[in-house]
């Protein structure tokens, strides 16, 4: 019996940008082959038993041959299998995802196509450029950079009345340019170069057709890159957003700071990730709740390590739920759990006021094994009975010389704990460099023990209390 193909757009690497048809095709496949500039977060989709091959190709570098992944396509859907050809971007957008495509209509094998976003249109967007503007650019021509050397025709490309959008163009990009402006096209025009289009630590560096080269060159710009010459390319700087030509330092855990990077990246600012910390689950049992009237979760990671642990949220009934502010409520709510008690100021001392006048005769407090005191100790200063039960641990993460030297030379170093604080400084042996904005006074004293001098903290000890203040601060 045979299977069938499923030629499946991964996006440009943002993982929110995936389809819900491409979530779905991931879920159900026997086996997928997956290119290398996809979201790794794809692959957690993939269900369990499914066979994973790499099959990408590294610029410059190691290469799976198209014509051994095209045997491993039609040999697993011969077999009767459900195979997931996963590429990044669209797989018909400088995918061969259309080769892919005619090989099974050959040896009649079912193929189906899900769309994915494109980078020349994503990572654009995300720098605040639109690829077409009513009466800037009426077209859009979008144009594979290796090409620049053999069958692009570049005098029509210069001539052409819109946007052009090079994929793949980095080692190429002095010839394109070049050969533009030998073909008539203005050296004047805006030119815009975007590196890692979505993903957190993207950046766009901007110049003119005469000048885009020597600047991407000179910040050692690398693919995957995508380049945008035409006059929208001047639009990066009205709408790039309110944190345009900023560089912020993210010193979360790894799994912890692609949201929050996100965030700044989507006003503009280039996100340099330098993960100081990771979290670590420790073997731990949830105990009968059932002798408790209190139970406190003092992070969304314990809130996601407590739910592994209980199976279902049933497990939890009971005791009155304390969550130590919005972002641990919002994964409550997220496992099906509203929170009994959430403070006005997000933090331990904001939980202490919050449960005055509330009667506590057994608290279990589930939280990271190095928290703080401030909550037990109130708890058993008005006669409480308080067991703590940690689930998970944080670990010091070495940083390598490139993240230690782009985050010292960012424009501000965001520390949303003290032991991401007390951890990049082990890592990077100083503090100077960059401002440092602080989520909150516990973070700030920890710092400024460092010898930090905290230039901004947030009002509102939470991740996006912590933005609006970067925002305030006219960094």
């Amino acid at each position: 019996m045979t299977g069938r193909v499923i030629l499946v757009g991964a996006g440009p690497g943002d993982p929110g940008l995936l389809t819900r048809r491409a979530a779905e095709a991931l879920a159900t496949a026997d086996v997928v082959l997956h290119d290398q500039l996809i979201p790794r977060e794809a692959l957690d989709l993939v269900r369990a038993g499914a066979e994973v091959i790499d099959v990408g190709k590294r610029g410059g570098g190691e290469q799976v041959p198209q014509d051994e992944t095209n045997e491993l396509l039609v040999r697993h859907a011969q077999a009767g299998k459900v195979v997931v050809r996963l590429k990044g971007g669209d797989p018909f957008v400088f995918g061969r995802g259309g080769e892919e495509a005619l090989l099974c209509a050959e040896r009649g094998i079912p193929c189906e196509v899900v769309p994915g976003i494109t980078a020349g249109v994503a990572g654009p967007a995300y720098a605040g450029i639109p690829v077409t503007h009513r009466g800037l650019a009426g077209a859009v021509a979008f144009v594979t950079g290796f090409s620049a050397q053999s069958d692009v025709d570049m005098g029509a490309l210069a001539a052409f009345p819109g946007t052009l959008v090079f994929y793949m163009g980095v080692r190429t990009l002095p010839k394109i340019a070049e050969q533009l402006i030998a073909s008539g096209r203005n050296p004047d025009e805006p030119a815009a170069v975007i590196e890692r289009g979505t993903l957190p630590d993207q950046r766009t560096i901007t110049g003119t057709l005469a000048t885009i080269a020597t600047t991407a060159a000179a910040e050692q710009v690398r693919a995957p890159s995508i380049t945008i010459v035409g006059p929208v390319a001047a639009l990066h700087d009205r709408l790039g957003g309110p944190l345009a030509g900023r560089t912020i330092a993210v010193t979360r855990a790894r799994e912890q700071a692609s949201d929050l990077a996100a965030r700044l990246r989507a006003l503009g600012a280039r996100v340099v990730l330098a993960p100081a910390i990771r979290t670590e689950p420790l073997d731990a049992t949830l105990p009968d709740l059932a002798g408790f009237d209190l139970l406190c979760l003092t992070s969304p990671t314990g809130v996601a390590r407590l739910l592994e642990l209980a199976r279902d949220a049933r497990a939890l009934a009971g005791p009155r739920i304390a969550a130590i502010g919005p972002g641990t409520a919002a994964a409550l709510r997220a496992g099906g759990i509203e929170p009994d008690i959430v403070p006005e100021r997000s933090n331990a001392e904001g939980l202490v006021a919050a449960l005055e006048g509330v009667e506590v005769r057994r608290a279990l407090i589930a939280r990271a094994h190095e928290g703080r005191a401030v909550l037990p100790d109130a708890l058993r200063a008005r006669g409480a009975d308080v067991e703590l039960l940690a689930l998970y641990r944080t670990v010091a993460e070495p940083l390598t010389e490139d993240e230690r030297a782009a985050a010292l030379a960012a424009d501000v170093v965001v520390f949303a704990s003290s032991s991401a604080a007390k951890a990049f400084h082990a890592a990077a042996g100083t503090l100077d460099g960059p401002r440092i904005a602080s989520i909150g006074p516990a973070t700030s004293a920890t710092i400024r023990e460092l010898g930090g001098d905290v230039a901004i903290e947030a009002a509102e000890h939470t991740p996006d209390g912590l933005i609006g203040a970067i925002l305030g601060a006219a960094i």
